[in-house]
């Protein structure tokens, strides 16, 4: 025994779906910022390595000097640090701009998709009132007549 009738009407599809589209703006990120740091960051490093190999040639330096290239190289790093904020508010900067940008087009989209709205709805009231209206059937049972020819 089966679940099938055969005198039942065939099961119809599920009418079409509309389709949507979805368009994502994609902006390449910069790095400059990046290089900006890592440049100042080798900088300090050879400050660094500078001051500890002179260190052992130059006895003589004084203690004044060593505090001042010590305040030198954290200028530097503190330079690098900034330089390093700065790249990372650029990038929400980009970031709010792309979402921007995103929303813009979402709000195309939507209004687009109003007017085509409306623009189908008039055209479905011309075409209702242009149709005639039907004549109401008649109720009751059929009467037949000998006037009336018979196949």
């Amino acid at each position: 025994m089966s679940q099938y009738d055969p005198d039942l009407n065939p099961p119809t599809p599920p009418p079409a779906q509309p389709v949507y589209t979805e368009t994502v703006v994609v902006r390449p990120e910069s790095n400059t910022g990046w290089w900006i740091a890592g440049g100042l960051a080798a900088a300090v490093l050879l400050v660094v390595i500078w001051l500890l190999a002179s260190n052992n040639r130059a006895s003589d330096q004084t203690e004044a000097e060593t505090r001042l290239a010590e305040a030198q190289a954290a200028q530097l790093q503190a330079q690098a640090d900034a330089a390093n904020a700065s790249a990372q508010v650029q990038g929400q900067i980009a970031g709010a701009q792309a979402g921007v940008a995103i929303a813009r087009a979402d709000a195309a989209r939507a209004q687009a998709d109003a007017a085509r709205a409306a623009a189908e709805a008039r055209n479905a009231e011309a075409r209702a009132a242009s149709q005639p209206a039907l004549a109401p059937a008649a109720s009751g049972p059929a009467v037949i007549t000998p006037t009336t020819p018979q196949n």
